[in-house]
């Protein structure tokens, strides 16, 4: 494993890399880090990749710009298309996981010359509409908490969260877990209730994340803090006006999707289920795969099986 930084502009953003090949690119999502590939880096240049996973900015080793609007969409996919041009001349395949995947989506939209084939994980592809995510959610969770929302008011989760990184970084873990009671996520709770309220603090932690793992992960936000990874959430209302012409758009590069089978991802529309038809917006889906009994954290969770379903979509593209 070495650590390299790639300029992009005025943003440094730290890329963990290993192996030697055609070169696989991996985005982490909420709140995570590089680190939330170990499986896939160790697997991937075992055979026949160079494989990199990068900090996303306000995360990690990367640069933690201030203000909500350099974490728009479009921002994060040109870090990804400076790290892409940077590790080779040639498309790259991109993993994305979590909000790694819209990010790894839109860039294969935004930056289609750098990307040979994309993966997302736990989100699939959908474009943007004409309605803004978060108004639907205001309207579909009326009166009721739902995290997104909650997240909009400047300081108030970051306050929530820093106040005990540890506990509050196991107890966010657990809840999308494979492991906790199903859509626990999503529990029932008053409009006004904290992040954290009514959540699980398990003891022992579910095998998948060992204390060192863990560890990775509250050093790196103790120091780094929570405002960036935050500030993404905050940066949609900046999308719905930036990215009015991807709205409709389909993903036409080779793609894939993997979801955990207990992810609440798929229930944010209650009543619905968004795993249905990955691949009703992609040109091209070449592999769809529901992981049985993983949760949202599912190349963690379930890293064979989902080294499995990625070497199926690998394969397609040889």
């Amino acid at each position: 494993m070495e650590f390299m930084h790639v300029r992009n502009g005025g943003t440094s953003i730290r890329v963990a890399v290993q192996g030697e090949g055609p070169v696989i690119l991996c985005v982490h999502g909420w709140p995570e880090l590089w680190y939330s590939w170990r499986h896939q880096i160790e697997h991937f240049a075992k055979t026949g990749y160079r494989v990199a996973a990068m900090d996303v900015r306000g995360y990690g080793g990367s640069s933690k710009p201030a203000g909500v609007p350099n974490y728009a969409m479009r921002e994060l996919a040109s870090d990804v298309a400076a790290v892409a041009r940077t590790l080779s001349h040639d498309p790259v395949v991109l993993f994305g996981h979590d909000w790694g995947a819209p990010i790894v989506w839109n860039t294969a939209l935004i930056h289609r010359d750098v990307v040979r084939g994309v993966a997302g994980l736990s989100v699939p592809y959908m474009p943007m509409g004409e309605t803004l995510g978060l108004d639907m959610f205001d309207q579909l969770y009326a009166g009721r908490f739902f995290y997104q929302l909650y997240f909009q008011a400047p300081g108030v989760v970051e306050a929530e969260v820093e106040a005990d990184f540890e506990t509050a970084l196991r107890k966010i873990y657990f809840t999308l877990s494979g492991e906790a009671p199903l859509d626990a996520w999503l529990a029932d709770k008053p409009r006004d209730a904290a992040l954290l309220e009514g959540m699980t603090n398990p003891d022992p932690f579910p095998a998948w994340l060992t204390n060192d793992d863990l560890a990775v992960y509250v050093e790196a936000f103790e120091e780094g803090g929570f405002t960036g990874p935050i500030n993404r959430y905050r940066a949609q209302r900046i999308d719905f006006e930036e990215l009015r012409d991807l709205r409709g758009a389909t993903v036409e590069q080779p793609a894939c999707f993997i979801g955990g089978e207990r992810d609440a991802v798929r229930h944010f529309v209650p009543g619905g289920d968004l795993y249905v038809e990955p691949g009703r917006t992609c040109a091209d889906l070449r592999v769809s795969k529901l992981i049985e009994g993983a949760g949202h954290w599912v190349q963690q969770e379930a890293p064979a099986e989902t080294n499995a379903a990625l070497t199926e979509f690998l394969d397609t593209l040889s």
